[in-house]
């Protein structure tokens, strides 16, 4: 959990504040949820690992005995929690709220979320997520619409170039049952899988055959891996999606595919100067990509960036979660950039347009014509911001450097209102 500093905090208020206009300009509206919820709800099973991680809140009351009778047991002390993402919370706002909302509800979400990290770079115990969702709409149209939004978001904040890597949780499903991976070893088996772009096929198939899963199914699952192929990275179709996959994948289920990437192909023009063997459609198909949480239902998605070897947002269809607490299925699919590694990424963008101006003025300047000097240039557009003047003038424009002002003016006693020059502090 961090502190941070006037600039770091416009630097993180001014990406925010392009999320929030380009996720608005594609049809989502911001909720509000508690950062509070009840702790049955949290740890429902759900939320994956980061149930594990999940901050609780012990109930109030309790007296010492209590506190020592139940102390290897956390349910029995708390009775609330941290949210440890936003779309559980969603999915209790929603169904709470269903009936003053549309039949297709799409969501903005901004907030801090909570987990109990071992603290690293990337990695903090509070930090904010940036979400977009779409629930009531069961077609890939859902899909495109957060991937559309999701690339012209990071498009704005200057990081063009963005790719979202698809695949399917039932894809998934049907490909390990056809490898002859049972139904329990499914959970385990795909946790190894995740490790693909890490250890390789070979390590792999080791930790498979470590984790003693059906050695038939781990053999062809392992022949697989190894077959002769002519790998498309640049490319999205059905034919590439059939070829990533074993004989007989689901028709249902690409197709779900290959209409979502037309979608997005419809969304996004292509580039008239990109090469010619570069497919226009900003999306890979990945038979491996897993997706860690438990609530995934069908596509999932992550978002890749040329810059960085880590993802930068991802999220996928939920069907199944808002329907535990409404009692009916109801469809819904989400997206969430990383806005912590977006804001790493931008530490050295455009600070914005905006004149910010240090007024340093003698200490004889009458506080009537300080004010009004002040007042002047906020009038012409400026942030202004007074500091009395110091016989080290030089360290005191370099801090106002540091915490982001981009000009100074220099007042003193008698100065018309308005006569000031403001000058460039590089």
């Amino acid at each position: 959990m961090r502190d941070f500093l006037p600039a770091d905090k416009a630097r993180r208020e001014r990406v925010l504040s392009v999320i929030r206009e380009r996720y608005r300009a594609h049809g989502f509206d911001e909720i509000e949820t508690p950062v509070v919820e009840e702790y049955d709800r949290l740890h429902a099973g759900i939320g994956g690992d980061n149930e594990k991680l999940s901050f609780n809140i012990v109930r109030r009351g309790l007296d010492p005995e209590a506190i020592r009778a139940g102390a290897e047991d956390p349910a029995a002390l708390s009775d609330l929690g941290l949210r440890y993402d936003l779309t559980v919370p969603l999915a209790r706002f929603y169904a709470t709220n269903r009936g003053q909302l549309p039949g297709v509800f799409r969501s903005i979400q901004i907030g801090p979320v909570w987990r109990a990290e071992r603290p690293q770079k990337g990695r903090y115990r509070q930090f904010v997520q940036c979400d977009i969702d779409i629930i009531g709409d069961d077609s890939a149209r859902a899909e495109a619409e957060l991937i559309v939004a999701s690339l012209d978001t990071i498009d704005a904040l200057g990081l063009a170039g963005g790719v979202v890597r698809v695949n399917d949780r039932r894809v998934l499903d049907w490909m390990l049952d056809s490898f002859g991976f049972t139904a329990d070893e499914r959970p385990a088996v795909l946790i190894t899988i995740d490790k693909l772009d890490k250890v390789g096929t070979d390590g792999i198939i080791a930790e498979l055959r470590e984790r003693g899963a059906t050695a038939s199914a781990v053999d062809a699952f392992s022949a697989f891996l190894r077959r002769p192929q002519t790998l498309e990275y640049n490319s999205y179709g059905e034919r590439q999606i059939r070829k990533a996959l074993p004989e007989g994948a689901p028709d249902e289920i690409v197709d779900h595919l290959v209409a979502l990437g037309d979608a997005v192909a419809a969304a996004r023009p292509a580039d008239p100067d990109a090469p010619a063997e570069i497919d226009p459609i900003p999306l890979r198909f990945d038979p491996f990509l897993v997706r860690g949480m438990g609530y995934y239902t069908g596509t999932i998605m992550e978002l890749a960036h040329p810059s960085v070897s880590y993802s930068l947002g991802g999220g996928g269809r939920y069907d199944g979660m808002i329907g535990r607490f409404l009692g009916q299925p109801v469809p819904a699919v989400g997206f969430s950039i990383g806005f912590e590694r977006i804001v790493d990424l931008l530490e050295s963008a455009d600070e914005g347009s905006a004149s910010t101006v240090v007024l340093v003025h003698d200490p004889d300047v009458p506080v009537a014509e300080l004010v009004a000097h002040k007042a002047a240039l906020i009038a012409a557009g400026a942030r202004v911001r007074l500091e009395r003047r110091t016989k080290n003038l030089k360290a005191l424009l370099e801090r106002a450097a540091a915490d982001g002002y981009t000009g100074f003016a220099s007042l003193r006693s008698g100065d018309a209102v308005g006569s000031l020059e403001v000058k460039p502090l590089s």
